[in-house]
């Protein structure tokens, strides 16, 4: 199986965040030991970096990132991407829709996310990490 993750759940793992980590630790897991096949779109990278800036040294945020980089792999976003990403009106979310272009770059079975309603037209299925764990 394929999975898209998207960066709040990547948090989940990264910052620990209680109760959702548990959750986002096991889909981690998964992808780590090759039951599935994980990929993160490449704007997640600096996303967390930004994110966990203040909460890590530069060196444990590199440290974590090089980490999470060793177990699942990264979607590029190209010219291509971010043109169709702008062009889609009926999204509001334009990192979303980045998002959802990695996912089928790759042929992702779903979009593991928290935030569903952020991905209610996507072709790719988005996917609770719970809901996610009983299919798997």
């Amino acid at each position: 199986m394929v999975v898209l993750i998207d960066t709040n759940v990547l948090l989940d793992f990264l910052n620990k965040r209680t109760p959702y980590n548990a959750f986002a630790d096991r889909i981690i897991d998964l992808c780590s030991d090759g039951t599935i096949k994980g990929y993160i779109a490449s704007i997640s990278i600096p996303n967390i970096f930004y994110i966990m800036r203040k909460e890590l040294t530069v060196k444990e945020l590199r440290g974590l990132l090089l980490d999470l980089c060793d177990i699942v792999d990264i979607v590029g976003i190209g010219k291509q991407k971010i043109l169709t990403s702008l062009l889609k009106e009926d999204f509001s979310d334009f990192e979303d829709c980045l998002q959802i272009e990695c996912a089928k770059q790759v042929n992702a079975d779903y979009i593991v996310t928290r935030d569903l309603s952020d991905f209610s037209g996507s072709p790719i299925p988005a996917i609770l990490p719970a809901d996610f764990l009983k299919i798997c």
